[in-house]
């Protein structure tokens, strides 16, 4: 039977374990406090070791692009966004209609068949349209819009922050990688090296390629080399070239083993091979020939 760690009170049911380490119960507040004194180190530091285990876990996969089931590029230039329906579609799938039939004057979403916006206006509202059936990935758009200014979106830093916050808090792994620029940057915000790094983590741990490189970065630069090639071992294995550089680095170095590089690189070619298609590569001669705003 669990008992009180301060007071030796018995009582399964009754008892709340510490919300930081999960290693000791307590049966009330003021037990809780009474003991902080005592379990205080034992407990930051349990509660460090969970968080590492989440940090460090490799997230699951992104969904397949919807329409030819092949893993999706990790380069943003490299996928679409479609308003219509709220999918994400690889660029061979995007423009596969468009460069079979170039003389078409009707173009449509490849997976709902819904027609293209015919003006900025129009793809604008559909992006609002979006947001209000709560789809994150148009609040982060959106929010990339106010980043920039781009047209009909005027520069504003804190409606970029607003959205960003808000599709981070329904799980969107890229905003809070765009928040954590913000604070890293002082962008519409004072800057805030420690709020950075903490975005960039939950951005990491949601499958978010770049924060986790800029973690492996933050980690490098302070000298704690482990750290660091653990952040660039998974976001190597996810196909991102810098960070299997990194590993590279960290090998003629000695801080990678010949082993966990040769893992790392096998790991970091199947993931580039599964994304590969002859499709998509005609998609990106296509669009170095035709390119787009």
């Amino acid at each position: 039977m669990s008992k009180c760690v301060a007071c030796g009170k018995s009582g399964d049911n009754n008892l709340k374990a510490c919300t930081a380490c999960k290693l000791v119960k307590y049966c009330n507040v003021t037990c809780q406090k009474a003991h902080r004194p005592r379990h205080k180190k034992e407990c930051k530091k349990r509660a460090a070791e969970i968080f590492d285990d989440a940090l460090f876990k490799t997230p699951p996969p992104k969904e397949d692009c919807p329409i030819c089931f092949l893993r999706m590029p990790l380069i943003f230039e490299e996928i679409r966004y479609r308003a219509c329906c709220g999918k994400i579609i690889c660029v061979g799938c995007a423009y596969a209609n468009e460069i079979e039939n170039p003389s078409t004057e009707f173009l449509c979403c490849p997976f709902c068949r819904a027609p293209d916006p015919t003006s900025d206006v129009e793809a604008l509202e559909m992006i609002k349209e979006r947001i209000e059936v709560g789809d994150t990935i148009a609040m982060n758009k959106l929010g990339c819009g106010y980043q920039h200014g781009i047209v009909n979106v005027p520069q504003d830093f804190k409606k970029a922050l607003e959205l960003w916050h808000r599709a981070a808090k329904l799980g969107f792994p890229e905003s809070h990688y765009n928040i954590g620029v913000a604070y890293y940057n002082g962008e519409g915000v004072e800057k805030d090296v420690k709020k950075s790094k903490y975005h960039w983590e939950q951005g990491a741990m949601g499958g978010d390629v770049t924060a986790r490189y800029n973690l492996g970065a933050i980690e490098w630069k302070a000298g704690n080399m482990n750290r660091a090639m653990k952040h660039f071992m998974i976001s190597a294995g996810i196909g991102d070239d810098d960070s299997l550089k990194k590993i590279q680095n960290g090998f003629m170095c000695g801080h990678v083993t010949k082993d966990e590089f040769e893992k790392a690189l096998r790991a970091h070619n199947k993931s580039k091979n599964e994304t590969q298609s002859d499709q998509r590569d005609t998609a990106r001669r296509w669009l170095d020939d035709h390119p787009r705003d």
